[in-house]
């Protein structure tokens, strides 16, 4: 199979069903947002609530890609430039992120008690902490990681589209040296963006174990999106033309590495605090081990963990398109439940509890979210019609 041969163009058939697609999504956004805006007027402090884990989730399905963008075209492999056009419509839906993130500055004092100035004067912890959680600061940071993020994605993005139209002497080596400082940053942002939005709920609790376990939150969140968007793409030109079983082994095998490290990084974090018993430390942990909060935990440790984990081993299973793509989305169920874990027990932390608008956010934001994800991803050939690898791309697994 030769890369002259292929129109590598969003087919007419796939065409439809992306635009079928992005009407669906679109109109369960539509409903999610305008039933979150009722639940604003009647109780705006569960609103927020559930807007900050459903936000954090469409955070890893936007940056996450742009990470796994830079990660290619650092190391290079079949694997990254199967999925960069994805990678890049979801790079491009980071203004839309940003625009997102509105609500939640209008909403910090429903969120964040170091926003509210009584309070830090009361508490020494607090005041401590002031000169780095203080409202103008942490909305600064925020500008910082959105405006990197931004950045990156425009960039990478702009280089593609030369290479598509001027070949890829236009942009060789370009792409690859913006990359690793941007992965430097990524990785920064994030640990910063994890300690900002959510380590500071609980801002006499620290971790430093946080900022990795989010990293690893973002990449598992991103490549389980990306299989289960690959295995849809699969069932229309051009990518039926494409696509192999070996292409989706490498794709499972990333899977099951990050289903390890996030379960290395959670019990890592666990094991150090428990067995250091500080007080000022172990009730995070008792909040979400107690008042039925337990049984959530335990749905982790199997659904995010035990089973994904036991299935991912086999080799069969990471090539059959099906199967795989019904664990990536399972994982990105467990992937929410993890997010309300971390988030939720901050405000429940008498009982285990779920608000009708714990399932409107994540609606309203993920279907807002995904219907221009597919708008962006129809802009582009499938593939980089000037990739120097191409060829090889297209006969791996075909031996």
């Amino acid at each position: 199979m030769t890369a002259q041969g292929l129109d590598f163009r969003v087919s007419p058939e796939l065409r439809a069903d992306l635009r079928k697609w992005r009407t669906r999504a679109l109109g369960i956004g539509i409903f999610g947002a305008l039933s979150s805006g009722v639940g604003l007027l009647i109780s705006p402090f569960q609103f927020y609530r559930s807007y900050l884990w459903a936000y954090l989730f469409v955070v890893a399905l936007a940056v996450g890609p742009l990470a796994w963008l830079m990660l290619q075209y650092v190391t290079g492999g079949a694997w990254g430039v199967i999925i960069r056009r994805p990678c890049e419509a979801a790079a491009r839906t980071i203004p839309l992120v940003a625009l997102m993130f509105v609500p939640i500055v209008i909403g910090i004092r429903n969120l964040y008690e170091w926003s509210h100035p009584a309070r830090v004067l009361a508490d020494e912890a607090l005041r401590h902490k002031q000169p780095y959680l203080n409202v103008p600061f942490f909305l600064v940071r925020a500008a910082i990681y959105f405006a990197g993020w931004w950045f990156f994605g425009w960039y990478l993005n702009r280089c593609s589209a030369r290479e598509d139209a001027e070949g890829h002497a236009a942009v060789h080596g370009k792409m690859s040296s913006i990359s690793g400082p941007g992965l430097v940053f990524w990785g920064l942002s994030v640990t910063f963006m994890s300690i900002d939005w959510v380590l500071s709920l609980h801002p006499e609790w620290f971790s430093t174990m946080f900022g990795l376990l989010f990293m690893a939150s973002q990449g598992l969140t991103s490549m389980a999106f990306l299989i289960a968007l690959m295995v849809l793409l699969y069932y229309r030109r051009p990518m039926s033309l494409v696509l192999t079983p070996r292409h989706l082994h490498d794709l499972g095998k990333f899977l099951l590495a990050l289903v390890m490290v996030w379960a290395y990084f959670s019990f890592s974090q666990f094991l150090i605090i428990w067995a250091g018993n500080l007080p000022e430390e172990i009730p995070w942990y008792i909040a979400r081990l107690s008042h039925g909060w337990q049984y959530v935990a335990l749905a982790l440790v199997i659904g995010h963990f035990a089973l994904p984990f036991s299935l991912l081993l086999s080799r069969d299973l990471k090539r059959n398109f099906k199967l795989l793509a019904s664990i990536a989305v399972f994982i990105l169920c467990m992937r929410l439940v993890d997010l309300y874990w971390l988030v939720a027990p901050d405000f429940r932390k008498e009982s285990f509890g779920l608000s009708w608008m714990d399932f409107t956010a994540p609606m309203g934001l993920i279907g807002i979210w995904l219907a221009y994800f597919l708008y962006q991803l129809e802009k582009r050939p499938l593939l980089p019609l000037n990739q120097p690898h191409l060829e090889e791309v297209l006969e791996h697994g075909r031996e």
